[in-house]
């Protein structure tokens, strides 16, 4: 028991002594750890007598946990004076701007910030989302959109064609969004208000063009529908998505197929702080009686309004991008300039672009 009590006190003294952490750390291995000398004691019960065993066993074990008990307290001690140390001597320049980790330093796109923007404005008018394939029948992409066989659009200079099928049918590259039209009116019924944004696919490229844009089209048909709700329409985006009060705009007539009257439609470039100029942004008409009964539907009783409009175009004119061809160059640097930072969500309660 003289053994024990001594050693008790070198103990305590060591843990007094120890000044940090690692310190303390290594009294612990030291006395209680497996090859400890408080551990070790408990190898001595098989030395004495029987009678003795208990009485030493509970010892050894009431020293060991005041130890244990010791060397918490002291670590909480030293753990205590090592943050107050830091709290001294640390400082935090708070004037410092914030280093942004990888996912804020990613961008959106333009043309998903811009479709984002489109559909945004355009669901608040009710519309829904259609999709369609890329690769599409000439059929729909041509025939049922009233497109004559000679029509200049048909051609391989225009259109990128695929080999032919057993069937005769030529699949091809959708050249605008238009299908998803044909295959709403050939699936439902109307009243119908959707729009189809997606890829299209042109044999062109320069500074303004490429052989593979983006594109989305509107469609709405019922039995009402008519030019002033056309043009309502058009004036409610356009205010909406150049975030102005007021837009000039001017509907000039054109000539598509599959519309009747049909039209171009210019904004005052005022809406991009240009005043004086137009631009042009979308053409647009009502469809054609031919296309409707081309979908089943008759044109005595239904009648409605499409128009279409390219992505990339309005992304170039509102956030003023000289050259469409860097939007598919996959150049970092023009992304980081040009791109959305990925918490820039366009709402029209919170705005649609910051």
């Amino acid at each position: 028991m003289t053994d024990l009590a001594t050693l008790e006190s070198a103990v305590l003294a060591q843990i007094s002594a120890a000044a940090d952490l690692p310190a303390l750390d290594a009294v612990r291995v030291a006395t209680i750890g497996k090859k400890g000398s408080v551990s070790e004691l408990m190898s001595k019960l098989g030395s004495l007598p029987a009678d003795e065993r208990k009485a030493f066993g509970q010892t050894v074990n009431a020293l060991k946990t005041r130890v244990s008990s010791l060397l918490d307290a002291r670590k909480a001690e030293l753990e205590t004076a090592a943050l107050s140390q830091r709290l001294a001597t640390e400082r935090a320049d708070i004037t410092l701007p914030v280093r942004v980790g990888p996912e804020a330093a990613g961008r959106i796109h333009p043309v998903s910030q811009v479709l984002d923007e489109v559909i945004e404005i355009f669901a608040s008018l009710g519309f829904a989302v259609a999709e369609g394939p890329d690769i599409e029948s000439d059929d729909n992409n041509f025939t049922k959109l009233n497109v004559p066989a000679d029509h200049p659009a048909r051609q391989e200079h225009d259109t990128f064609y695929f080999q032919p099928k057993a069937d005769g049918a030529r699949p091809l590259l959708r050249t605008h969004t238009s299908p998803v039209q044909i295959r709403t009116m050939l699936a439902q019924k109307p009243p119908i208000r959707i729009i189809a944004p997606g890829r299209v696919y042109r044999c062109d490229s320069d500074q303004t063009h490429t052989p593979m844009f983006h594109q989305i089209e509107g469609l709405v048909i019922d039995e009402s529908t008519h030019m002033g709700h056309l043009k309502w329409t058009l004036e409610a985006f356009a205010k909406a998505f150049f975030e102005v009060d007021e837009v000039k705009m001017r509907f000039r007539a054109s000539h598509f197929p599959f519309t009747e009257p049909s039209m171009e439609v210019d904004i005052g470039a005022e809406a991009i702080g240009k005043p004086g100029q137009w631009l042009e942004i979308l053409g647009c008409g009502m469809v054609h009686p031919n296309v409707l009964r081309n979908c089943g539907l008759e044109p005595e009783r239904y009648q409605g309004f499409a128009f279409g409009v390219g992505l990339d175009r309005l992304a170039m004119l509102k956030y003023g991008i000289p050259d469409l061809r860097q939007f598919f160059a996959a150049d970092v640097r023009w992304l980081s300039h040009y791109g959305f930072p990925v918490l820039d969500v366009p709402t029209l309660g919170g705005g649609i672009s910051s």
